[in-house]
């Protein structure tokens, strides 16, 4: 598209050119009297020319490049035509998740300080009642019935923009900020990433390069973020049925209706999403012949999560776990093939979570662990193939800041000339075939006055255990020292009939691998806390808390 901005919402017009009439997005509205799903759609047409609209709207509004805008509303047509409106008026959408809590948010949007805010009733009501962005807000759009609040309404926006054709796109440069996407907080303080156009850019370019998506499938994103790459892809986007701040909880009977309703190709999901998904499918008998991949990211992907889609896919597809973050994805990305065939083996034995290979454009690094900014970087920074450290990487797809954390940003990035590394804040080492391993948080490595442990690693021992769902590895004190301790989350709904004879089996385990031979002490607990975007990864704080009043 020659001539075309920096800017993602290019690729709508483009798409929408090239196939016009192709439903762009389906979204789940009901039932009728037999029981079928009923849904209402947008054509890749439909979709550019009501964002064309709310773009000229919102321009009119005072909604335009620049202003940083506030979103908040469900997985829905108009959230599609409201993120493309908003990348077309070069407004900069800011994304906090709402599970992570009034307070947080409050604080997210101080830190943002955004001008204007679009969201649905309960939105607007929340953002008054806990005063959120008060300071700052001067602008509001409300995406259904507007009450007390004033200002504009959705359907008001739509009223601007009728007379408009063809809304010429902001000319945004490469490098112009597109959004403020907030991390989910779940390893730290919420802080806001800035995305520039090009990351945008990159990242749709990597994922449909790397997995090779083709302009026509039918994708199933249990992720709302993930699902708004689906038009620059040229992708028929299918909103599940499900609440997306709740991907454990699920119902597998609705996400494989709307696969065999559509013949779904492709499906992003959660490791939590996908456990429950693989387990009901298998149990059941269902095969998923459509599908050709899943993708997955929010925590690492375990062999007991790939193993029951073994005979629920067909034989030329496949499940790719992927490695990235908020700050840098995707970064690397393996097939649950490989998991299956050679790499579970090792981790059973205490080698990590193999992740793959990194992905094309991007150098990854390790270095040595270092609580401590390092301001430049050096080659002499990079540890061996095999050795643990911290993993470091650059490229297309790697953020540069952190809105207004000038410290956050000092402590994650290494300046290497014009370009720089970011510091992943994760463990891990490269291995002589150049994949890439991961052995858990900095931050949660768990250190004694004999040794340094690292979670991940010997987790993996632990969860090879056929009693064991998983396993979580933090300290606690006793007799004024850290020692190891292991919580375990059973198979069987967290009982066990003998808990001893559980744990003596869990320390043979422990005994055949160096890494966890001096692990002596385990819990069983009913069930992890996890984050609460992705509901995988363990909370791993708020359960070594838990361990330390039980022990």
């Amino acid at each position: 598209m020659s001539g075309a901005p920096a800017n993602i919402a290019a690729r709508l017009p483009e798409m929408a050119a090239q196939q016009p009439h192709r439903p762009a997005i389906f979204f789940p509205e009901g039932r009728n009297a037999a029981g079928r799903r009923l849904y209402s759609h947008y054509t890749y047409a439909q979709l550019d020319a009501a964002s064309d609209r709310i773009a000229a709207g919102l321009v009119e509004l005072g909604i335009g490049r620049g202003v940083r805008t506030v979103l908040m509303v469900k997985p829905s047509l108009e959230l599609f035509a409201l993120t493309f409106g908003l990348f077309k008026a070069g407004a900069v959408p800011v994304m906090v998740d709402p599970g992570i809590g009034r307070r947080n948010i409050k604080l997210c949007l101080a830190e943002a300080e955004p001008e204007a805010f679009i969201g649905l009733p309960v939105a607007h009501a929340a953002r008054l009642l806990f005063g959120w962005g008060r300071a700052t807000i001067r602008t509001c759009v409300t995406v259904g019935r507007r009450w007390f609040w004033g200002g504009e309404t959705l359907r008001g926006v739509h009223a601007r923009g009728a007379a408009v054709r063809t809304f010429a796109i902001a000319a945004t440069k490469a490098e112009e900020t597109a959004a403020i996407l907030f991390t989910s907080g779940s390893t730290g303080v919420p802080k806001g990433v800035v995305y520039e156009h090009r990351h945008f850019l990159a990242q749709v370019e990597s994922i449909g390069r790397h997995y090779r998506i083709a302009p026509g499938e039918i994708d199933l994103p249990t992720f709302p973020l993930f699902a708004l790459f689906d038009p620059a892809l040229g992708m028929t986007t299918i909103i599940p049925d499900m609440d997306a701040t709740r991907p454990a909880d699920a119902d597998p009977r609705l996400l494989i209706e709307a696969i065999e309703d559509f013949g779904v190709t492709n499906l992003f999901g959660s490791p939590a999403l996908l456990r429950r998904l693989g387990s009901f499918a298998a149990a059941q008998g269902v095969t998923l012949p459509t599908v050709k991949r899943i993708i997955s990211s929010g925590a690492p992907v375990t062999a007991g999560v790939l193993h029951p889609f073994v005979g629920v896919l067909g034989p030329g597809a496949a499940i790719h776990p992927s490695y990235g973050a908020t700050e840098a994805m995707p970064m690397a990305s393996i097939t649950h093939h490989e998991v299956l065939a050679e790499t579970q083996a090792l981790t059973a034995r205490g080698a990590g979570i193999c992740l793959g290979r990194p992905l094309a454009g991007l150098d990854v690094r390790i270095i040595g662990i270092d609580e401590q900014p390092i301001p430049v970087w050096s080659e002499a920074l990079a540890l061996p193939p095999e050795q643990i450290g911290e993993i470091v990487v650059r490229g297309p797809v790697v953020t540069r800041a952190y809105f207004r954390r000038d410290k956050s940003t000092t402590l994650a990035k290494i300046v290497d000339g014009n370009t720089f590394f970011h510091r992943m804040g994760d463990l891990g080492y490269l291995d002589g075939s150049g994949r890439l391993w991961f052995c858990g948080r900095k931050a949660h490595r768990v250190i004694t006055p004999t040794a340094e442990l690292y979670t991940v690693p010997c987790e993996g021992v632990f969860d090879a255990h056929p009693a064991v769902k998983r396993s979580a590895l933090v300290g606690v004190q006793v007799a004024g020292r850290t020692e190891p301790l292991v919580c375990v989350e059973l198979e069987s709904g967290g009982r066990v009939q003998d808990q001893a004879r559980l744990f003596d089996e869990l320390r043979e385990l422990g005994r055949a691998v160096e890494r966890t031979r001096a692990i002596e002490r385990f819990l069983v607990h009913p069930g992890f806390p996890v984050d609460i975007r992705h509901n995988a990864k363990i909370d791993r704080p708020a359960l070594s808390r838990w361990a330390q009043g039980r022990w």
